[in-house]
Order: structure tokens, then sequence, then C-alpha cells
């Protein structure tokens, strides 16, 4: 979580200056962002190999639509992220993921100058492009499950700027997780599940 603590003081420092930016542009239907994201992974795994991927910084884009004033849905993207895979801190391989998010969300809208909202959704991830060095591949023929569905958890706070757009701070904490198995048989289970902190800017239309 070593960002964190750094998006708490930009969010603190931001929302003095900006709480009375409020204007009547922001307000409408849609919402999109461009926000740069911070991948932590918790690296859980059952297979006893102490397998890991790298933390990695992102873009991210989403389009949020509100269904009323208060409530949202909102669909996070991103490109395929390449990632190294690690066995006891050694690189054995590399992988794509390609992990949407579609959250509701509930916005506090009677707050002067800044905009809090809670969410809950779903993740899917798939993975491809998955190879494994050599060695790894003689030794333990390895394979990995392509398709994660998990929960995903969101809170954030939007400021708005001016004619509609807005700051923005985002924490999510994602379930993802894939099967590992040597040889076809399955040897454990290795869970990502990683927060994704975020930082970027928005326009309300």
């Amino acid at each position: 979580m070593r960002l964190l603590p750094h998006l708490a003081v930009l969010a603190a420092a931001a929302l003095p200056a900006l709480s009375l930016a409020q204007t009547p542009g922001d307000s409408g239907d849609w919402l999109v962002r461009l926000r740069a994201t911070d991948l932590q992974s918790a690296n859980k795994d059952s297979t006893g190999l102490g397998l890991a991927i790298n933390d990695k910084a992102l873009p991210e884009f989403d389009v949020t639509r509100f269904l009323t004033p208060e409530i949202a849905a909102e669909l996070v993207l991103t490109y395929p992220q390449r990632q190294t895979i690690s066995a006891g801190g050694t690189p054995v391989g590399s992988l794509r993921h390609l992990p949407p998010v579609l959250s509701l969300q509930y916005h506090f809208t009677r707050l002067p100058g800044f905009r809090p909202y809670l969410g809950a959704g779903l993740n899917y991830t798939r993975f491809s492009d998955v190879h494994f060095d050599d060695a790894t591949t003689a030794a333990l023929h390895p394979s990995i499950r392509k398709n994660s569905f998990g929960p995903a958890l969101q809170a954030g706070v939007d400021v708005p700027i001016s004619d509609g757009w807005l700051a923005n701070v985002d924490v999510k904490k994602v379930q993802i997780q894939t099967d590992v198995r040597s040889s076809g048989a399955k040897v454990g289970t290795f869970k990502v599940d990683p927060w994704l902190l975020s930082v970027g800017v928005g326009r309300r239309f």
C-alpha cells in the first residue's frame, strides 16, 4: 500500500482548494475519467512455489452512467497488461491480463463541493500470452486457468473544478485468482487480489 499515504495527502490538499468550485456544470448523466492506477498485488499462493507478479503502474479509462442523482454504474477499462511471474523471488515467466471492472455506485450528493462515493461490483480477468522459461517448463509443465471472476469493492471522491471537469481519487480491492497446474494436475491456487490505487481527472456531461 505504498501509494495510499500519497493519495491521502493529495486528496487532503485538493479538497480545500476545490471545494468552492462546484458549478452548475457538475451534473449530467455521463461521466468519463482518465486515471493513473497503481496495481499492488497481494500475491497469495497455495502451491508452495512462492508465486508472485510484480506491482505495476497502468493507465485506466472509465465510463460512468448515472441512473439517478445518487446511483450510477461504472465500467473501468484498460489495455492488456504484461507482468512478470516470479517463484521464490526468481522470474520464471510472464503473462498478460485484461481486468475490466463493472460496479454499481452510490454517490453522496448533499456535501458541499465534493462527491464521495462507494461501489461494489464484479471483476472479470482474462489471462493470455502466458509463457514460462525453459527450465520451469521442463521441470513442471505449468499452466494456469485463463479466466477469473471475482467481487470488487470501491471508495472514492470526485471534486468539481469547473464546467463539468473534476479531480478524482479512487481505491478498489479486487479479487483475481487462478488455478495453477503441473502436467495437467492442479497443485494450488494463486490469488493476485490487488489493491488498485488511482488519481485522475474527468468530465461530466
